[in-house]
């Protein structure tokens, strides 16, 4: 969502606002703006679109003062017009905001009783003029601050800057995340570490109900139930080369060509010196003590779970339950006592599964989390986290951090297979030696580029597409369609190839390309099927296919995509390749944005 930032400095703020907010541009990228005190005067500059129009109007209008804030829009109420953009002002106090205050109406309401008016349609004014009126009845700005924040309802993230107050800055966090970072003689605040890593490696997380009143020389910060809190100050390593793009178009191709890198090591991570047994550092789980596991999460990392669905029941003979975060805990599913509950998040702060996941504690026997950002909300209130280690993911399409959520599920399910005792440790160990060459068959996978770019040209003219999958390609065929959509914007579906029949069929034409994942395993046969239907009824298949398959089946399909051969049980981790590469050049083709996709933002922090 949102991206927030804030400075108490030593030098001029805005470069150092613009820099900061240029790291957070993947949260959110219809507006941006900053605010600054200036021999204790606050202004702002604010533009409608993405960055650089924030960049461009600061050369012309420059804006000076050690102290600021800053803002990267993803709008939820309000159109993102100049007027909706943050920071909000109300007389002596601007305002960032990253989350959605849910009693804003009511709050509204209240102060238009009192004569008070507005000039925007956004949830975050309401803080700006509820903290104003708390000024003008002659409250401090810190008391002004806390009495606004006591009448908050929802998810919030927010800065605040107060005119004749060079050297104070309040954060506030409910719900949505929040970082400290402590410099010398200086103090940063930013929706995540990536934000300040330019700066210091010295950072302080607020917790849930966090008050943090800042100044250049000292920190304090305030729980939920207003006591003095110690938070631990972290030293965190944030590679500036991670927020580069390293010579490619877009970080979305960076971070694809990057997997076979940190899938080796997630790998060397999780792996025992000999290579034959998983090993989970720092983390005690016997899922012998488990009868089953319910999985939860959104979007691309809901597909990882589906496909670690597969692989725990196939491997481990333990039934798992996926679910969406966002429908789970209004089901108020049931929570037998010996189930596992593990949550799958790139951030760690998805709102949705973080909410699910609060509401299996004190009911799941274990709570488990896959995330990349050791320091979320989701990895501190899991009982054990495991890093997924993809490092720094900008592109808002999930690709590296993908395949390595299904790296790390792949060995939880090796490890619930050794614990149950369902696979032998021969046969656990030789599939781990497949899984340790797969890095090698994936840099193979990506000499394949050329043919995906010719594919994607294709693809590119069509309104429509469908992907096809069985087994294991199932999640693998959801997870394609939603690439496709995400940054290329052609409608397309996914489905299971036996369903085929049961509606779909009926949209093919010679105008639908009817993309096929199909490995020659043993549920490709049926697959062929699938497609002669297809074809018979004047569809367009494009198979991705391995060697095997390409032999078996090629006849009569649009265009062939032909694979390295693996092993089946690592096929999903192989086949994420296709669904990346061919979204990724389907949207150059189209010469849409793959990294910043409209109206989407990387870290949805809000329900």
């Amino acid at each position: 969502m949102c991206g927030i930032v804030g400075v108490l400095g030593k030098h001029e703020a805005s470069p150092t606002l613009v820099e900061a907010l240029k790291r957070l541009e993947y949260r959110g990228y219809d507006s941006a703006g900053i605010a600054t005190l200036n021999d204790g005067h606050l202004d702002r500059r604010r533009a409608v679109g993405k960055l650089v129009n924030l960049s461009d109007l600061l050369v012309h209008e420059p804006l000076p003062g050690k102290a600021g804030i800053g803002h990267t829009r993803w709008a939820t109420h309000g159109a993102p017009t100049l007027g909706n953009t943050h920071p909000h002002r109300a007389g002596p106090v601007a305002v960032v905001h990253n989350g959605i205050i849910e009693n804003y109406r009511e709050l509204r309401a209240d102060l238009g009783e009192k004569g008070i008016g507005f000039d925007t349609d956004t949830d975050t004014e309401t803080v700006a003029l509820l903290t104003k009126l708390y000024l003008d009845l002659g409250l401090a700005p810190v008391d002004a601050a806390k009495a606004t924040l006591d009448r908050l309802e929802g998810a919030y993230a927010l800065a605040f800057l107060f005119d004749g107050e060079p050297d104070l800055m309040i954060a506030a966090r409910k719900g949505s995340p929040l970082a400290i970072g402590h410099g010398d003689g200086e103090v940063y605040v930013g929706s995540d570490a990536i934000a300040l890593g330019p700066f210091t490696d010295r950072i302080t997380y607020l917790e849930e109900g966090d008050i943090a009143v800042l100044t250049r020389e000292s920190v304090t910060i305030t729980d939920a139930n207003g006591e003095l809190a110690n938070r631990e100050v972290r030293t965190i390593k944030i590679d500036s080369t991670q927020v580069d793009k390293g010579g490619h178009k877009h970080f979305m191709a960076k971070e694809i060509a990057e997997q076979p890198v940190v899938i080796g090591e997630a790998l060397r991570h999780y792996l025992s010196d000999d290579g034959r047994d998983v090993l989970l550092p720092g983390a005690e789980i016997d899922f012998a003590d488990l009868d089953r596991m319910t999985m939860v999460a959104c979007g691309t990392a809901y597909y990882a779970c589906l496909t670690a669905k597969y692989w725990f029941e196939q491997l481990a003979e333990m039934p798992v339950e996926v679910d969406i975060a966002s429908e789970f805990r209004y089901r108020e599913p049931p929570i037998p006592a010996r189930n596992g509950a593990l949550f799958v998040s790139q951030s760690g702060e998805t709102a949705d599964t973080l909410a699910a996941m609060r509401y299996c504690e004190g009911r799941a026997a274990k709570v488990l989390s896959v995330v990349n950002v050791a320091e979320s909300s989701i990895a501190r209130e899991s009982d054990i986290a495991l890093p997924i280690l993809a490092g720094t993911e900008i592109g808002v399409a999930s690709t590296k951090a993908f395949t390595c959520q299904l790296t790390v599920l792949l060995l939880l399910a090796l490890k619930a297979a050794k614990d149950r005792g369902t696979r032998t440790p021969d046969e656990i160990a030789d599939t781990l030696s497949k899984l340790r060459g797969l890095p090698a068959i994936i840099n193979h996978t990506l000499e394949l580029d050329p043919a995906f770019k010719n594919a994607a040209r294709q693809l590119a003219e069509a309104e429509s597409a469908l992907f096809l999958g069985r087994g294991l390609m199932y999640p693998l065929a959801l997870e394609g369609a939603l690439k496709l959509k995400e940054i290329s914007y052609i409608h397309a579906e996914a489905y299971a190839s036996g369903e085929l029949k049961h509606g779909p069929i009926a949209l093919i034409d010679n105008r639908m390309p009817v993309v096929v994942m199909a490995p020659c395993d043993n549920l490709f046969d049926k697959t062929v099927s699938n497609m002669q239907e297809v074809m018979a009824r004047g569809g367009k298949v494009m198979l991705i296919t391995d060697h095997a398959g390409a032999t078996a089946a090629d006849e009569g399909a649009w265009m062939l995509i032909t694979m390295p051969e693996v092993d089946p049980v690592l096929t999903p981790i192989l086949y994420a390749l296709p669904a990346q590469l061919l979204a990724y050049h389907t949207a150059v083709a189209k010469g849409t944005d793959a990294d910043q996709p409209r109206n989407l933002a990387k870290s949805v922090t809000v329900e």
